[in-house]
């Protein structure tokens, strides 16, 4: 079987990347995103030193992308879900996306305490 994914989408990038006004205005807004995103990397790696770890988490700033592999266990997981109520996959992945300067340093107390 396959599944051919609704056209929308792409009509909408082509609008836009065909556009000499939006298409500048779509790559700033992505490469701005993308900053946000690296800078929650950081921010996260220093509130868990600031909150006492001192477990290496470089690979939290070494990483690309939305998501981030905290190298958790899945009991570790659980304990996020069930004291902390931070939610993520069961191996440990979450969506740097929803990591805000409002809520890491909470983020990085609640994995600091898992992992102690």
């Amino acid at each position: 079987m396959y599944s051919n994914p609704p056209a929308n989408g792409a009509k909408i990038v082509q609008t836009i990347l065909e556009d000499p006004v939006l298409k500048p205005q779509w790559y700033k807004e992505c490469k701005s995103m993308a900053d946000r995103i690296i800078e929650m990397r950081s921010l996260l790696k220093s509130n868990l030193s600031t909150a006492g770890s001192t477990r290496n988490w470089e690979h939290i700033v070494n990483q690309i992308g939305m998501f981030c592999y905290t190298g958790i266990s899945p009991d570790q997981v659980l304990k996020m879900r069930e004291v902390h109520h931070v939610y993520m996959t069961g191996d440990g992945r979450i969506s740097m996306a929803g990591v805000t300067s409002a809520n890491v340093e909470r983020l990085a107390r609640a994995l600091h305490q898992v992992t102690a």
